[in-house]
This record gives structure tokens, sequence and C-alpha cells, in this order.
């Protein structure tokens, strides 16, 4: 099954559908992709940033990870200032933005209501997060949110990566070292709900990027 045909949930069909159809307001004249949305980057970059799950009018309008919402915005612009974009915003499939030496992916493909996918749908969408994470490219995760900080721990045995006992709690810079596998660095989700309270700053978000290049390096 290719990914964009995948339609193993059936709640996350159906509001990913519909949100395309009743689309927002203020992108009522646009196409909504309103499928499963595909890992974004150099496939074999040696830093990999694992989310959440595509925003309802974001990633799930554009079909690009993190394009055209807020927590992209916040994004791309420390992911440029570090030097791994070559532009500071990502708005739309072929606004010519291009990554070095980053990849991103999601825990989960389809955007859930209310941002809040399933245990059952997160499950389910570990057959496409694991292609990414297998990839003997990567050095170095960063992973954006206690949720995806928890799949790749979660993962690791079976990818053959040793996870510290007691088992690594998640937290803003958390670093685990997956014994000859890749290093993890835990961050704060670049959403509206941490970046306007200020929970995330800029120079935080950017910490985490100049330390997953020192370590890649």
């Amino acid at each position: 099954m290719d990914l964009i045909e995948c339609r193993l949930c059936p709640r996350l069909v159906e509001w990913r559908e519909r949100v395309a159809i009743e689309k927002r307001a203020a992108f009522r004249d646009q196409e909504y992709w309103g499928r499963p949305v595909p890992s974004l980057g150099d496939p074999e970059a040696p830093v990999l940033i694992v989310g959440l799950a595509p925003a309802a009018h974001g990633a799930n309008r554009t079909g690009r990870m993190f394009t055209g919402d807020r927590s992209g915005d916040f994004l791309f612009a420390s992911l440029h200032r570090v030097g791994f974009a070559n532009q500071p915003t990502s708005t739309h499939v072929g606004d010519g933005l291009e990554l070095t030496g980053l990849r991103i992916t999601a825990s989960v493909r389809c955007a859930p209501p209310q941002n809040r996918p399933t245990p059952e749908e997160v499950a389910n969408c570990s057959r496409w997060l694991l292609p990414d994470l297998a990839n003997p490219a990567v050095r170095v995760i960063v992973a954006l949110g206690g949720l995806a900080f928890a799949r790749v721990l979660k993962h690791a045995p079976g990818l053959g990566w040793e996870v510290p006992r007691p088992k690594p709690g998640f937290g803003h810079g958390a670093e685990v070292r997956l014994g000859a596998g890749p290093t993890v660095l835990g961050s704060y989700h670049p959403s509206q709900q941490n970046t306007f309270t200020g929970r995330l700053t800029p120079e935080m978000l950017d910490g985490i990027f100049l330390r997953a290049r020192e370590l890649a390096a």
C-alpha cells in the first residue's frame, strides 16, 4: 500500500476528507490535499525531525509537512537561522524551499480531530514512520513533543537501539543516546499553545537544532 492511498484509520480518513471539502474561509479558493502527508527533505539526511501530525488547514491543505500554518512558520524560521533551510518560510509546494542535511516526518500522517490521534491510529501509522527511523544515514532524531519522543523510544529496541534504564522522560533539551544508534533530542512542539505563551522561544528551538547539527557532525 502506498502512503498517500492509506485508509487504515476510518476516523482520520473521514476527518481529513471532510476538512478538505468544507475548508476554512480564508482558503476556500484553494484545493486541499486531504490525504496522508509524505515525509519532506533529503532521504539521506543525518538529522530527522519527528513531529506529531499534519494540521487540518496546514499540511492537510498544502500536502507538505509543517507547511501553511503557524507551527510551520515558527519551525522553518528556526531551520533557516541554523542553516538547514534555504528560506525562512514554507507556504506551498513549489515555493522554492530546500532542506539541507535534514528530513521531516511525523508520528501520524493524517490530520486528526483536535490534533489528538488515538493510540490505535498512532500504532497504525508506525508502518510509515519506521522506514525514516531505520535509515542508517540518521544520526540525530529531533522529537517535537512528548508523543514523538515516546514513539521513537518505543521503536528503538526493534531497530536494534539500546534504550537507557531507567527509561528517559521527555523534556525540552532532553538528550538520549540510543546505544550504537542515533541520539534523540527532545523539544517542545512549535504549536501556538507553546510559542504564544513563551514556553518555546525562537532561541530555545534554535538551540535544539544547533545541538543537532553539532551531534550530526
